[in-house]
């Protein structure tokens, strides 16, 4: 029951975060209105770098934060279901350069970030 709470809390924060941050990106860059999804999968995974670095780095491993900041929080935070539907989006109205672009850059960026995070708390 802990570790269902723990991914409870963590989703719930994480979606908030996702909603707020996206909306204000969509609503400030209406040339690319894709650009919120694209920031919180980037974000995201620069988070999940940190939390699996320093989970790593001090040794003690503790599966509650794994729960509440991996899988809770980025769970909700990240949206690849969203990024699926942009995508299909752009396919079918024929947009193949910019499915393209955000299809890699999306890839690209996110293992960067990803990265980058581990790099940080390293």
């Amino acid at each position: 029951m802990k570790s269902f709470l723990l991914v409870f809390l963590g989703g719930g924060i994480g979606s908030s975060c996702r909603f707020l941050i996206s909306n204000i990106l969509n609503n400030n860059f209406k040339s690319f209105h894709y650009l919120g999804t694209f920031s919180v999968n980037v974000m995201g995974c620069i988070i999940i770098g940190i939390v699996m670095g320093f989970l790593q780095k001090e040794n003690n491993f503790n599966q509650n934060y794994l729960l509440l900041f991996s899988t809770g929080f980025c769970g909700g935070f990240t949206t690849f279901s969203a990024f699926a539907n942009e995508n299909l989006d752009l396919i079918k109205s024929g947009n193949f350069s910019v499915f393209f672009l955000y299809v890699v850059s999306s890839v690209i960026f996110g293992i960067a970030a990803a990265y980058l995070g581990y790099l940080i708390v390293k």
